[in-house]
């Protein structure tokens, strides 16, 4: 083990994932979301596949027994991508970002639901708060619609939390996947599965990119795809409990790189309640160390990042 190569490996993966998402806000108004989609899955490919094939799991890795397993996340994980890319169509980055905080604490409730975890009154509480900073997040965006929310962020703001909610269902399809598939199956089936419903998609009419923005396309999936790859290698050097809150670091490369390459500044109230919902989410992440879950999910890790 060793902690410090592990957090290291997680920051540059945080950072691999805010160039990707803003690699995406930059040509969201040029290019359909399905395209984009197809894109950043089927590139992905290639730094996975090298890094199977390195580690001699190419293809031994992607042996499955639960293709309908797979097919399932495929279907909710996909579903998130294409909400969140379309959000940052609409938002700021650091905004996009931090609404995105959002999915781990529905993971919660969801685990809950579905796998029947029991949830004590500590992660209960921290859970609630955490979902009042999400509230303090969209205050921005309420406005006099019928929905209370009006204006192209307004829906974008929707998007982000929709993307969120499917992430974090994702996550528990993913959890019951691990019992039975290797990280490398679950990463691979679902890159596939994604690329193809984006590529689906060209029927309702693609836009040819010139060379820069082509080249910006195949960037957003080599850099989605390293990034995986960084996550499960951080979690290979270090604890969970101690890699997983460098996750949130990715809000200070949103305000950095919002900041730089497109004016982007985000709202006080985005601030606090960004802070909130990490500190919520912090809190969730040391309870389940305690509670010996964290360990039993370091398989999963990588594996559920959508974008």
């Amino acid at each position: 083990m060793s902690p410090l190569l592990g957090i290291t490996f997680k920051l540059v993966s945080a950072l691999a994932f805010t160039l990707m998402s803003a690699g995406i806000k930059a040509v969201a108004a040029r290019y359909p979301t399905g395209q984009i989609v197809f894109c950043r899955s089927f590139f992905a490919l290639i730094p996975l596949i090298i890094w199977l094939a390195w580690r001699s799991e190419f293809p031994s890795a992607l042996k499955t027994k639960n293709l309908r397993g797979h097919l399932k996340r495929g279907v909710i994980g996909s579903t998130g991508m294409f909400l969140g890319f379309a959000a940052l169509g609409f938002l700021p980055l650091p905004d996009a970002v931090a609404l995105g905080y959002a999915g781990p604490l529905i993971v919660v409730v969801l685990a809950v639901v579905i796998l029947k975890e029991r949830v004590r009154i500590y992660r209960w509480t921290a859970v609630t708060i955490g979902f009042l900073g999400v509230l303090l997040m969209l205050a921005p965006y309420l406005g006099g619609g019928s929905l209370g929310f009006s204006g192209g962020p307004a829906i974008g703001a929707a998007l982000a939390l929709g993307g969120a909610f499917c992430s974090a269902f994702a996550s528990i399809e993913v959890r019951l996947l691990t019992s039975t598939e290797r990280t490398g199956a679950i990463v691979f089936y679902f890159m596939v599965m994604t690329a193809l419903l984006g590529l689906s998609t060209s029927v309702l009419g693609w836009n040819m990119p010139n060379w820069q923005d082509a080249a910006l396309l195949f960037t957003i999936g080599i850099l989605g795809g390293f990034g995986q790859i960084l996550i499960v290698q951080a979690y290979r050097y270090g604890d969970a409990s101690l890699i997983a809150p460098f996750e949130y670091s990715t809000m200070l490369w949103a305000v950095a790189i919002g900041w730089f390459m497109f004016g982007d500044w985000p709202a006080m109230s985005v601030f606090i309640g960004s802070a909130i919902v990490i500190a919520s989410g912090i809190y969730v992440i040391l309870r389940e160390q305690q509670l010996g879950l964290l360990k039993r999910e370091t398989r999963e890790v990588g594996s559920s990042r959508l974008t």
